[in-house]
């Protein structure tokens, strides 16, 4: 399995998470959250902790293919507001299905100097 890094260069953040959630290397993935990290891939059903790294971990058994680019990004300091551009298709007991979507993202740069999601909100920019 590859091995995956946070970056610390903004402009690749979205194209860095898309390839680890297509690795389906959760603790990968979930290297790329703050540890309060917020994820609301439900509507109104915002997850935290070990209840966000659980439904990733369920998410990923479905076989995820992501494409996602940053469509805007704005920084200050070491905070980030990603609008990001994205496709999917997943398996389910139906078949595989496709979405997609605008994310709004905050990413936050740790002291280490790379990105980490601190909101992950995919669907956000399409309402």
């Amino acid at each position: 399995m590859a091995t995956f890094e946070p970056t610390s260069d903004i402009d690749k953040h979205a194209e860095l998470y898309a390839q680890v959630l297509n690795s389906g290397d959760a603790e990968a993935l979930n290297a790329l959250y703050t540890e309060d990290a917020i994820a609301v891939w439900e509507p109104d059903q915002p997850l935290t902790g070990a209840a966000r790294k659980a439904a990733l971990a369920e998410f990923l058994t479905m076989n995820p293919v992501m494409t996602a680019k940053t469509r805007e990004s704005y920084v200050t300091g070491d905070t980030a507001l990603l609008f990001v551009d994205w496709t999917m298709e997943i398996d389910t007991p139906d078949g595989r299905r496709s979405d997609s979507g605008v994310g709004v993202d905050v990413v936050r740069r740790g002291a280490d100097g790379k990105w980490r999601h601190a909101v992950d909100s995919p669907y956000s920019g399409t309402k």
